[in-house]
């Protein structure tokens, strides 16, 4: 059976073209993905990784079945160590990687022995070998074309588990399904044409990774869903930051012109008691006019502001010592998220306590990092589930949010930690300066 899938191929030609196919296919996902690559060590790394593939398919070819498939496993990993040398990504997204260049590179394969049984017969090798640089050029050109607006410079990565589970999932599945006939000798496969197996393997293989290019699309769309409630959120600040002012600037014009009455009035007074009550009044009636905030970033500057107008409805105290600055790395979407998140999440716990109620938030460099604190005065309870923190809203389907707040954090390089005390509950999100 395997004779008429590998059309008439011997075991090394077949074991070399799937070799070189995977090498190919992690090579188009570098040059899509490129993350800081340094050129000359991605050459020296994709030489060893050429090599290596190569000698392994070659060693474990001979083997039996099972010996085969342990093989297949190695070629795997050897995969997925050569992407994450190359690209520097994470372990996830490597293998992310590597499950679309497996199926990738099966396709390509599968397309060239279709060929070699149809049109190459007992043609030469030098013609084989061209054919074989055409068939992985025209695939994996294509693919190429596909992925660098998606995935150009890393973007359109940020995988998590249960993305890299689907994709995994579906390259076995597609790993199995193209060569079932290799592995098990099934009888309703043994009247079955050469060609018509080429057909179905083939077809497998473009049904593979067609799914994982559906996926990535799903997964584009939910992050577009995503950046869409990001945005109205910033509008959202923008608007209160606005509001407050207007708000403000109203108060100033109409404090303007009773300022000349009180400062008459301060003026005629000759009793000193009275004098300093006045001047305590009037100290107090100017208190009202700090909600907004000045950090240096725009995009903070608004959702700190909204937060402590709506803060100050709810009576809650919110205070800030923060340099915006330090975000200016951060993408105006990822900013209104992190810090959005963060006060909302406090907010909502301090509103559970009774008064004085109290939000802190602290944002500075430490060392070669920019650290963010958010503490807030809270009833002393938390809920866990599966080992995390949630709401106690949780069956209404509200959380604490740390799930956005550790996305962000991970895709800047940084952690996210939390601090549930007796009576103030503290966020920590440590994020590496970049330049630094």
């Amino acid at each position: 059976m395997s004779d008429l899938l590998l059309g008439g191929m011997d075991d090394d030609s077949r074991l070399l073209v799937a070799a070189l196919a995977e090498w190919a296919a992690c090579m188009v996902y570098v040059l899509v993905a490129r993350r800081r690559t340094v050129w000359l060590p991605t050459a020296a790394i994709a030489g060893a990784g050429l090599v290596a593939l190569a000698g392994l398919h070659l060693w474990t070819g001979s083997l039996s079945t099972l010996g085969w498939a342990f093989g297949i496993v190695l070629a795997v990993a050897v995969m997925w160590v050569l992407l994450i040398a190359s690209l520097r990504v994470s372990v996830l997204e490597a293998g992310y990687l590597v499950a679309k260049s497996f199926v990738v590179a099966e396709l390509a394969a599968s397309l060239y022995w279709q060929i070699v049984w149809f049109w190459l017969g007992d043609s030469a090798a030098w013609v084989r070998v061209l054919v074989l640089a055409c068939v992985l050029a025209a695939v994996l050109f294509a693919v190429w074309a596909i992925e660098r607006r998606r995935m150009a410079d890393g973007a359109g990565l940020g995988v998590t588990w249960r993305d890299m589970a689907g994709a995994a999932a579906i390259a076995v599945l597609t790993f199995v399904g193209s060569n079932v006939t290799l592995i098990v000798e099934l009888p309703s496969f043994a009247d079955v044409s050469g060609p018509v197996l080429l057909y179905v393997r083939t077809l497998v293989d473009f049904c593979g990774a067609i799914a994982l290019f559906a996926q990535q699309e799903v997964r584009r769309e939910l992050q577009a869903r995503r950046d869409a409630d990001a945005t109205a959120q910033l509008l959202g600040n923008q608007h209160d930051q606005y509001v407050v002012s207007r708000r403000a600037m109203d108060e100033v014009n109409r404090r303007y012109h009773d300022m000349r009455h009180h400062i008459d009035a301060v003026r005629a007074e000759t009793d000193p008691a009275s004098r300093a009550q006045l001047l305590d009044d009037l100290a107090e009636s100017l208190q009202d006019h700090g909600d907004q905030v000045r950090t240096g970033n725009r995009v903070v500057d608004a959702v700190l502001t909204g937060k402590r107008v709506r803060a100050r409805d709810d009576g809650i105290e919110v205070r800030c010592v923060v340099d915006g600055t330090l975000l200016d790395f951060m993408a105006p979407l990822d900013v209104t998220a992190l810090l959005g998140n963060a006060i909302d999440n406090a907010l909502e716990a301090a509103r559970l306590v009774p008064e004085p109620r109290s939000v802190r938030v602290a944002l500075f460099a430490h060392d070669d990092f920019v650290m963010l604190r958010v503490a807030n005065s809270y009833d002393g309870t938390v809920t866990r589930s599966g080992g995390r923190l949630v709401s106690r809203k949780a069956e209404q389907g509200h959380g604490y949010g740390l799930s956005s707040i550790r996305a962000i954090a991970q895709r800047h390089g940084g952690t996210v930690s939390v601090d549930p005390g007796e009576r103030w509950f503290s966020l920590h999100v440590l994020l590496p300066r970049p330049g630094v």
